[in-house]
């Protein structure tokens, strides 16, 4: 899947399938969002085709007549071929008269796909045909698709096919950058590679049995899995003790205030953080160009300091593998105080997004957590729909992260919210206790200072639990 820099991008047709409850806006929309995962992988996208089924859980997944018809833009034989040939067994040779012929055996890999005959639908929609097609090298089907399904396709295209998954899987891999989201990256990769090692050809058996050499030896796919499987095994061992290392920051980050930005991948979260902190976050026009969590300090710093962290995006039809994978990353957003849902307000389905992004939280247990709606990007929106849009969010924010007094009453705003919930309290610090003033200073608001012969008594405003944990470390 990986291209060299010296060659010419490969080109891609894009394949999407419409199932009954899919509207037509709706798979437009994801063809659309499949386009530019594509193009982040380092695609040409030449073109792009759909077509309304019943199911996705067709062997071919398209009909007859939508298989020849991708196999134009290929120039494959839109016709399923043999699974593989499989060779006769060493014993079996000496009865066949023709010792170099091949035996083909088609293999039902997966039980529940279908195989019966479906009629064409005549209404199948958008085929983007050009009067003189260019030739594509991978077909790019916007579904997660079965080892067969995959196998299938590319028997009657002669060209690679991918699914949805394998395209985000592989962004996913090329974007990690610290050695905690490679471990993730790879974990979800594996994961996602092992079922499918079954479509790459003979099976054949390693060779003899075990002890006293009797028996079928081990295949060389059965070898190959359970290397994956000691790999996974390996890399999650190694991802523990990361991870225990991030719980431990993470505890001790327990006692701060913590506003974790979160939603769709290119939403501006890393631009808003950068805006927020002051911080180089990397910032890019890309998708899923932030896999790890960043943690910076709101700038110019409060009293007491407010932690601003920075997540992995969100996208449709993320595969399980790396919500379970990044798990221990997503736990940032689980574990905060508030959490901004930054929302691209100038995208046209900024509202399904959002509903990605409240659907992944709630699956992390994220979801019961104060939060803040973020509708970023207006300077891309016309007057007549920002309009609107506050007549249906009038609870939201609305600003961009480019914009210097917007990202200045975001941060006036997220003090008063944190303001709500504090107290104003005296404390009294005798001359002869040490330490007190400069932990007072440095966690809690000192709003006045008096001095007497005894003392410094200090107004402070923090949450009472902080001001009873002062209380109790020093005396006071």
């Amino acid at each position: 899947m990986d291209l060299l820099n010296d060659q010419k991008p490969l080109n891609a047709l894009l394949v999407g399938i419409q199932l009954p409850k899919v509207s037509e806006s709706e798979m437009k929309a994801s063809l659309a969002e499949l386009s530019r995962l594509v193009t982040t992988l380092g695609y040409n996208v030449i073109g792009e085709t759909s077509q309304r089924r019943q199911s996705e859980r067709k062997a071919t997944v398209f009909g007859e007549g939508k298989l020849k018809e991708i196999a134009t833009w290929t120039g494959g034989t839109g016709v399923v071929g043999p699974t593989f040939v499989k060779k006769k067994h060493k014993a079996a040779l000496k009865f066949k008269k023709d010792d170099d012929e091949d035996d083909f055996e088609d293999v039902d890999l997966d039980a529940d796909l279908d195989y019966s005959e479906e009629d064409e639908d005549p209404s199948d929609l958008g085929t983007a045909t050009p009067a003189k097609k260019e030739i594509a090298q991978v077909i790019v089907v916007d579904s997660e698709l079965s080892p067969s399904q995959i196998r299938n396709l590319e028997s009657a295209t002669g060209a690679q096919v991918l699914d949805r998954t394998g395209v985000i899987i592989e962004i996913f891999s090329r974007h990690a950058r610290t050695r905690t989201a490679r471990l993730q990256v790879e974990i979800a990769k594996l994961t996602y590679v092992a079922p499918r090692l079954r479509e790459v050809g003979g099976g054949e058996d390693r060779g003899g049995g075990g002890i006293g050499g009797k028996g079928a030896g081990e295949s060389n796919i059965e070898l190959d899995r359970r290397k994956i499987r000691d790999r996974i095994k390996e890399l999650k061992k190694e991802f523990t003790s990361i991870a225990q290392e991030h719980d431990l920051r993470r505890s001790r980050r327990e006692q701060e205030i913590t506003v974790a930005l979160v939603g769709y991948t290119n939403a501006g979260k890393s631009s808003l953080m950068r805006a927020l902190t002051g911080s180089d976050v990397l910032v890019a026009d890309k998708l899923f160009a932030t896999l790890d969590t960043t943690v910076r300090i709101l700038y110019p710093e409060t009293k007491p300091k407010i932690l601003v962290s920075d997540t992995v995006g969100f996208i449709k039809k993320l595969p399980h593998d790396l919500v379970a994978s990044f798990k221990s990353t997503l736990d940032e957003a689980s574990n905060a105080s508030l959490l901004l849902y930054v929302v691209d307000v100038a995208d046209p389905t900024f509202r399904s997004q959002l509903e990605v992004t409240r659907s992944v939280l709630n699956e992390v247990g994220a979801s019961g957590i104060d939060n803040i709606l973020i509708l970023n990007k207006v300077d891309k929106v016309s007057e007549e729909a920002l309009a609107a849009l506050k007549e249906e969010y009038p609870e939201a924010i609305f600003m961009s992260s480019l914009n210097e007094e917007h990202v200045a009453n975001l941060r006036l705003h997220l003090v008063k919210h944190f303001e709500t919930a504090m107290v104003d309290q005296n404390l009294f610090i005798p001359y002869d206790v040490q330490g007190a003033i400069g932990d007072i200073r440095a966690k809690l608001r000192v709003l006045e200072e008096s001095y007497d012969e005894r003392g410094v008594t200090l107004k402070v405003r923090a949450h009472a639990d902080d001001v009873k944990r002062i209380r109790i470390r020093y005396g006071i």
